[in-house]
């Protein structure tokens, strides 16, 4: 008797001591979650994260160990803006000075500064402690202002800065990310429910990818001591395990169900689900977890930290599926289908097979595949026409939402004083002895930028020396926003005049980082690493693919199609958020450029995702050619037999990314909308008229270069004869299309 597959004996197992493995799938994650917060989260630092020469002028200023305080400014305006009434305004500022000094959080306050045009007038205050927890420290420093504020009729007061910002945003966002996660939940079970028609059938799913979205976070949290992670990591674990933890379960639990109704036991139903479905889900996970893999060779410590997330939680969704999902299934028996909703429940008793919908949907792409091709291609190419003219820079304050009162406060600081607002930090390393000289050369630097409009000058910098005063930084204010034209041309002059300064001084190395710095440097990395990721991804893909199926031909194909649903949705994404007509319909401020990081980091994402589907897909049309069925019939039955369980699990990923386009920051909103836009096109488009089309015109090329062949027919049938158990014979009414008789998986 040939030896059963890993995934059954796994399944087996499970099914046969449900009670063990349950425990053992809590204690996991019950392990993970303990480890993880006691080990603690290693965030990436500056000297880390940052790229080309930004990085290293992040790498200069790590190197001198200067102490950072946390810093707060609060700006004295005018309550209905206009011309502010100096004395008073002068006399609100000694009284908030005097209560800012009592206050034990409070190490210092600076003198009261005018801004330029007499219209505000700026309170420095440093704070004690660290930066890091600032925003936990920084409320009564808030209640000073808002208590000076009440006092002084005809005044507002704002306050910005390390801790109130933080404090603000996180508010804000957190709130964000709870509301998110209020819908998605409820809408997933949902979804679950039309799909099952049963509640404990729908819950399952949702309890399993909470366990492994707990078990992720907590192995990324050790997995951060040895690569650092970016705080967005919790985030995208969130929305992958949640999209990957249901979609996997369904996956096995919809093949579970289906070999039921045909007649199996529930032991044998579990074995053939872990057979084909728990394959198809181990296939798909390696396909996510080698695209997302490519990540590291964009050598960049955010990517990497992403890919690291991404990674544990599919491998944990996957280890799910395979081991306490039959457990489950098992000890529930018959009460997975318990308690009914009546008329979901009798929905779902039609077989997709016996449905008119998906026939009727299929039938141009098997009558006139040549033809349904070439329209369904050529529409997913006008899709990713805006594509081309794709243009990229780093998030910061202007993407964020002027709903939110701190980021309108940043607004009203920085046209007050634009030295506080876009920055570059110029960071000088030179022998201790030569610091008088790097000093001369700064300053002379300055001097320099005092002529020139590009720069601000409503502040006078101020040179920092580190305690062995090897390491010089400055910071070199601009009046323009981060994403202008202005911005970039001051950076590059000053990049142009720093190396003429630091000439004179022999050991000196120079380097000019801050915001614009980073976008600039980081946009120029992708440009140079993206070929080598997007190759790695291609190639592995194309490898994995052509070893599961034994066909060049599909390995080509899904290559081709995937970059297809790919391209349209970068398409999407510049369409939506480089213009404005869906500012109102999303709640944001266009930019005119997409985030960054997302292109790649979207592209890697839904490669992955994308192959989930057409992996399952593909699957089953194999079966059925296995099966002797015609090339027309082995697609026909493949998709109408697989369309329930597909549309549902699409049905799930793009509601579950849809949400995060809600969200108030806008990298988030383009992740959201570029995920839901991809699976949506790609379980439409593709599966419905793309693939069937394209495998209908190849017929026999389909398998090619090894073909199906009567002895691996042979050899199905065999294996199905003789390793599983006859069927009892189908009852009455039992659902259109059952056989019985049969051990093999149909479909």
């Amino acid at each position: 008797m040939r030896r059963k597959p890993a995934t059954v004996r796994i399944a087996r197992w499970s099914a046969t001591h449900p009670w063990s493995a349950i425990g053992l799938w809590v204690v996991f994650v019950a392990l993970c979650l303990l480890l993880g917060g006691a080990a603690g989260t290693q965030r990436i630092s500056d000297a880390e994260s940052g790229v080309g020469e930004s990085g290293r002028a992040g790498r200069i200023t790590a190197s001198g160990h200067f102490t950072e305080k946390p810093e707060e400014n609060v700006l004295i305006t005018a309550a209905g803006g206009g011309r502010l009434d100096a004395a008073t305004a002068r006399k609100a500022a000694a009284e908030l000075a005097a209560r800012m000094r009592a206050l034990p959080a409070v190490e210092s306050v600076g003198s009261v500064l005018p801004s330029p045009d007499g219209t505000a007038l700026l309170l420095p205050v440093t704070m004690r402690g660290d930066t890091e927890d600032a925003d936990t420290r920084v409320q009564p420093l808030l209640d000073a202002s808002a208590a000076t504020e009440r006092a002084h009729e005809g005044l507002r007061i704002d306050q910005i800065g390390t801790g109130s910002t933080a404090k603000g945003l996180g508010e804000t966002l957190g709130e964000d990310f709870r509301k998110a996660e209020l819908i998605s939940l409820p809408l997933t079970l949902l979804i679950l429910l039309v799909v099952f028609g049963a509640i404990i059938a729908a819950g399952v799913p949702v309890l399993l990818a909470l366990s492994c979205v707990g078990a992720a976070i907590g192995l990324s949290a050790l997995a951060s001591h040895v690569l650092p992670e970016t705080s967005a990591v919790s985030n995208v674990i969130l929305l992958m395990g949640m999209a990957v933890g249901v979609d996997y379960s369904l996956f096995h639990l919809k093949r579970e169900r289906e070999e039921r109704r045909k007649g199996a036991s529930h032991l044998d139903a579990i074995e053939i689900a872990a057979e084909t479905s728990g394959h198809t889900v181990v296939v798909s996970g390696t396909t996510v977890i080698v695209s997302m893999a490519g990540l590291y060779l964009a050598q960049e410590a955010t990517f990497a930290s992403l890919a690291t997330g991404s990674i544990i939680v599919v491998a944990v969704a996957v280890l799910a599926s395979l081991t306490v999902l039959p457990a489950l299934l098992a000890k529930l028996g018959r009460w997975v289908d318990r308690p009914r909703v009546p008329f979901l429940w009798r929905l779902t008793l039609r077989s997709s097979s016996g449905s008119r919908l998906w026939p009727a949907l299929l039938r141009p792409a098997l009558v006139r595949p040549a033809l349904t091709l070439a329209v369904s291609v050529g529409a997913l190419l006008v899709l990713a026409l805006p594509a081309l003219d794709l243009r990229l820079k780093q998030p910061g304050s202007d993407d964020l939402s002027r709903d939110i009162p701190v980021v309108r406060a940043m607004d009203r600081l920085t046209a007050a004083f634009p030295g506080k607002g876009t920055v570059h930090q110029v960071a000088v390393r030179a022998p201790a002895e030569r610091a008088d000289e790097v000093e001369a050369a700064l300053r002379s630097l300055l001097n320099r930028a005092e002529g020139q409009r590009l720069f601000a000058h409503d502040l006078a910098p101020a040179i920092r020396a580190s305690a062995d005063r090897r390491v010089h930084t400055v910071a070199v204010g601009t009046p323009h926003s981060p994403r202008s034209d202005g911005a970039r041309a001051s950076l590059a002059l000053l990049r142009a005049w720093v190396p003429e300064a630091l000439a004179p001084v022999r050991g000196a190395e120079g380097a000019v980082g801050g915001k614009v710095a980073q976008g600039v440097d980081f946009t120029g990395h992708l440009k140079e690493r993206m070929p080598w990721v997007v190759g790695f991804v291609l190639l592995l893909t194309f490898v994995t693919m052509a070893v599961i199926f034994r066909s060049l031909a599909v390995a080509l194909s899904a290559i081709v199609l995937n970059l297809l649903s790919a391209a349209a949705s970068f398409g999407v994404l510049v369409a939506v958020f480089q213009h404005t007509w869906a500012e109102g319909l999303l709640d944001f401020h266009s930019s005119g450029a997409v985030v960054s990081w997302l292109p790649l980091f979207l592209f890697v994402v839904l490669f992955g995702l994308s192959m989930d589907y057409h992996v399952f897909v593909v699957s089953r049309i194999r079966e059925a050619a296995l099966d002797g069925a015609g090339v027309r019939d082995a697609v026909r039955e493949g998709i109408t037999r697989s369309a329930g369980v597909v549309t549902g699990a699409a049905i799930v990923m793009v509601a579950v990314f849809a949400v995060f386009g809600t969200l108030s920051m806008v990298e988030f909103k383009q992740l959201g909308v570029g995920l839901a836009a991809a699976i949506l096109l790609d379980a439409v488009v593709i599966r419905i008229f793309v693939l069937p089309a394209l495998m209908t015109a190849l017929g026999r090329w389909n398998w090619w270069p090894g073909g199906l062949g009567p002895a691996s027919r042979g050899r199905h049938a065999a294996r199905s004869d003789a390793d599983r158990p006859p069927r009892p014979p189908v009852p009455v009414g039992a659902p259109a299309g059952t056989t019985a008789g049969s051990g093999r998986p149909a479909g």
